[in-house]
């Protein structure tokens, strides 16, 4: 990328052209900042694999002149990927005091805390990063404390979102600085770099509040236990779902690491004043099932998450029954439908009512519908409209909806796209290498790594093991040991003999010279044993084969 010092540069490396993942980089000069370090969850095609996140091999080669990370709020797509990548830019954190809270519990779960400068800023609060002047603006969304950045430079100012809607009756949090807004955009504003998430809903998103009303008319007469599923860090949901309980006479009980560490932050930051009293897990157990009102992790059908626990037998306390109701008051994030909707067969077959988004109101989006676009773009004005956070189709759609309203200069990025803000005209003019990695038990891959390719043939395809035992004349000294997974069998034993046929046959027809050669006979007996393994199954691709070869010479 050409060195030229005066420019100002939006390069995002996660979050663009997909939701969630979110890491973005800006540049004045010589000069970097990163805005918020997110990851993503792994679908099936990463078998194995929990957590996705940016590939920060570009950071690394810059990261003696990045100046710090800030971090907009504490849901996981925009902090989640600290504590893995961290280590590999070390530059000091930027936060507000609940996403404080959240980051360092991470941090000390890594054995990081220690290593890492934070800078807890106050809301509303600005400060210097070399030339770059930040200043936290307050929006409302599902967390506390979510914050757009008001970025500035001598080149101009940026308006960066976050995560945004507009709530006119916030449950958690302040709302929405309409005031500050104008002020911003009044006092010019160069490009607004922004939510492309809910950009295909016309109408706003709507408010907590109405969810609330909406839950407690739902659950009123409810007989057995009620359970509640919404991600952990939408505070305000979980603060709605404590009123409905307290409102109808249950005892509240949160199950799941996360949604109790939450709450506590949020506790801990003066939020959730009015939050009822919570039973444990053990404590719950005693009462009448039709007193409880559970609040679990788990809402995309995670399998390690508290609700999955529950279904599963796994969670000595805490169960469901026939007539129990169970809620997922949350929205099924694209890819997850198939182990949700296991969930929901789960649940049926144990007689207990589900009720989703899809047959009831019992959620609103935190990210903004086109009205409230167009309101934010009234407020702020800006020369340029960056479309973020969304898939392609999402950030195309915002370009679309800017261009008609009269927004000339729309730039719609990639991950790794360099997009030159000023001086001049504004568009992309180069790319860097971007990527995703894959945590891998404790390890960081790319999730095109060989480990993860071989997995998914193995997944699909079954795999062979076939250990033979030779002289070094290629005579076999004892039989073929053969170990087939994830292959099917019509009969006990019938497709290891028929691969032992196979690999025999295969064997008699190379050369003496060949027999002496191991790579040349491990070749021999891999493609004899794959093809057998094919005809046998009637399968098109043949399974992931190993072939181990031990010579006994004398």
């Amino acid at each position: 990328m050409a060195k030229d010092y005066k420019q100002l540069i939006f390069l995002p490396l996660g979050g663009s052209g997909e939701i969630g993942m979110n890491l973005n980089l800006y540049s004045y000069g010589k000069q970097w900042i990163m805005v918020d370090c997110g990851i993503s969850f792994a679908d099936e095609y990463l078998p194995g694999i929990d957590l996705i996140m940016p590939d920060v091999s570009f950071v690394e080669k810059i990261k003696d002149d990045l100046l710090g990370l800030v971090i907009t709020h504490a849901h996981e797509d925009h902090i989640g990927a600290v504590v893995h990548l961290w280590p590999r830019f070390r530059c000091p954190i930027y936060v507000t005091p609940f996403s404080a809270i959240i980051l360092r519990a991470k941090l000390k779960d890594a054995g990081l805390l220690d290593e890492v400068i934070i800078h807890e800023i106050d809301l509303g609060g600005t400060f210097d990063l070399g030339d770059f002047e930040i200043e936290y603006v307050t929006l409302t969304h599902s967390i506390p404390e979510p914050n757009a950045l008001r970025i500035s430079t001598p080149l101009g100012t940026v308006f960066h979102t976050g995560d945004w809607k507009l709530d006119p009756a916030p449950i958690v949090g302040a709302a929405t600085d309409e005031k500050r807004l104008k002020e911003i955009g009044d006092a010019g504003v160069l490009a607004i770099v922004c939510d492309s998430t809910n950009v295909f809903n016309e109408k706003p998103s709507g408010s907590e509040l109405a969810v609330r009303e909406s839950l407690e008319g739902l659950l009123k007469d409810k007989k057995g236990a009620i359970f509640c599923t919404t991600f952990s860090s939408n505070v305000a949901r979980v603060e709605t779902l404590a009123y409905v309980a307290e409102k109808m006479g249950r005892h509240l009980c949160l199950v799941g690491r996360s949604i109790k560490r939450n709450v506590a932050a949020a506790r801990e930051c003066g939020y959730l004043k009015s939050f009822p009293p919570i039973l444990t897990e053990e404590n719950a157990s005693h009462l009448p099932r039709h007193k409880l009102f559970y609040v679990c992790t788990g809402c995309q059908g995670e399998a390690r998450a508290a609700l999955m626990r529950i279904l599963q037998d796994n969670n000595k306390k805490v169960h469901v029954a026939k007539n129990d109701t169970v809620v997922f008051s949350s929205k099924i994030i694209p890819g997850n439908e198939l182990p949700i909707a296991r969930m929901h067969n789960m649940l049926i077959e144990k007689s207990v009512e589900v009720i989703t988004e899809k047959n009831a109101f019992v959620h609103v989006s935190g990210h903004p519908g086109q009205e409230e676009l167009k309101q934010m773009y009234e407020w702020i004005r800006p020369e340029i409209v960056v479309p973020t956070h969304g898939e392609q189709s999402h950030m195309m759609k915002q370009a679309e909806l800017a261009s008609r309203l009269g927004y000339k200069k729309t730039i719609v990025p990639k991950n790794g796209s360099v997009v030159k803000l000023a001086p001049g005209p504004a568009g992309i003019i180069n790319e860097v290498p971007s990527g995703r990695m894959a945590l891998d038990g404790a390890i960081l891959i790319k999730d095109d790594d060989m480990a993860i390719v071989e997995r998914r043939r193995v997944l699909f395809n079954g795999a062979l093991v076939i250990h033979a035992i030779m002289d070094r004349n290629g005579l076999l000294l004892a039989p073929l040991e053969i170990t087939t997974i994830g292959l099917p069998e019509e009969k006990p034993g019938t497709l290891e003999s028929f691969i032992e046929d196979k690999i025999h046959d295969g064997l008699e027809l190379a050369s003496r010279k060949h027999l002496k050669d191991d790579d040349v006979i491990k070749e021999v007996i891999r493609r004899s044993a794959r093809k057998a393994a094919k005809q046998y199954t009637g399968k098109e691709t043949g399974p992931v084969t190993t072939v181990n070869l031990t010579r006994m010479i004398k």
